[in-house]
């Protein structure tokens, strides 16, 4: 059955301090090797109140080793009703910044609240010194924990607003630039198969397959060539694998989006309505398709959007054109 701590011997009192101090400053030590890359000032804040929790401990230890020599007696945060369970850090995962600090306000809160206890029950003078001087630490790190969000010192606002722009940049790179470019090539450079065969055969069904097949194999194509472009070390443009899947997919949904219209069934062979409604419907699809790109390109790329526009659409219209042009 847990204990109280009102009914906790000095040295068990003293020994529970040593083991909170040895699991805050393991705990701090995690945070601080976490978030060394991405929020270094905040890391080097977590460091040095490790620094200090094994600067508690040691002065912990030495006031145990004088009053009661080498043993310390077997207790736990376990065995003492009120502490919280505390699952290590790496348990998380990714960790943001807000939550560790939470966790560290909680932690200190906890431990405070421990030593505030102890020491107004505890009758050797050394203990309670020791104690509430301990006490009064733990609330400075309460107070540094609070205001680090609020932190004006060089590096906190910056570090937040360096981290926001490098996950903004990877995105940009790992999946939108990959993205757009198979966007752009899916829906236009599929224009020309497609009305080719469609104004060539005039059948909804030999032109639906003709552009399946041509943004099956264009997303395959681009997916590969973009995945094996670079591995992405040394150019910073994320993983390969993501960058093939975004680049593959959106070439294939490129393509797809003006071939689906294709679908309209034919009642007769050349049925010459089934096809003006299936070819209107493709070419509408197209207008979307490539007003789409051009928001794309204005809005990640920051393309001026009347350049983008003009540029997108002359492509795809000379495009679309030649594949006409040969199909009639």
């Amino acid at each position: 059955m847990p204990k109280v701590v009102e009914n906790l011997t000095e040295p068990e009192v003293l020994a529970l301090a040593i083991q909170l101090e040895e699991a805050d400053a393991r705990t701090y030590s995690d945070i601080a090797d976490a978030l060394r890359e991405s929020h270094p000032a905040t890391a080097e804040t977590f460091a040095r109140m490790q620094a200090e929790e094994v600067t508690h401990r040691r002065r912990l230890t030495a006031l145990f080793r004088e009053k009661f020599g080498d043993q310390l007696p077997p207790i736990t945060r376990a065995d003492v009703e009120g502490f919280a369970p505390r699952p290590p850090v790496w348990l998380d995962g990714k960790l943001s910044v807000e939550k560790v600090r939470d966790q560290a306000t909680e932690m200190e809160a906890q431990t405070r609240r421990f030593y505030q206890g102890a020491a107004s029950r505890t009758t050797d003078l050394q203990v309670r010194e020791l104690l509430n001087a301990l006490a009064d630490d733990e609330s400075g790190h309460i107070d540094a924990a609070r205001q680090m969000r609020e932190q004006l010192a060089p590096g906190y606002a910056a570090e937040e607003g360096r981290h926001q722009d490098s996950k903004r940049k990877k995105f940009l790179l790992e999946v939108i630039q990959p993205g757009l470019a198979g966007l752009m090539d899916g829906s236009v450079s599929t224009l020309a198969p497609i009305f080719a065969a469609a104004f060539a055969t005039k059948n909804n069904w030999d032109a639906f397959r003709v552009g399946l097949a041509a943004s099956i194999g264009a997303g395959i194509s681009m997916g590969f060539a973009e995945a094996l472009s670079d591995d992405g070390k040394l150019s910073g443009r994320g993983k390969p694998l993501i960058r093939g899947l975004a680049c593959g997919l959106m070439t294939t949904a490129g393509g797809i989006g003006h071939t689906l219209p294709f679908l309209v069934p034919q009642r007769t062979p050349g049925d010459p309505r089934a096809f003006e409604i299936a070819t209107l419907l493709a070419l509408l699809v197209v207008a979307v398709e490539l007003a789409a790109i051009s928001w794309i390109r204005h809005r990640y790329m920051q393309s001026p959007w009347l350049i983008a526009a003009i540029q997108v659409v002359v492509g795809g219209l000379i495009v679309l054109l030649a594949g006409i042009l040969i199909g009639s």
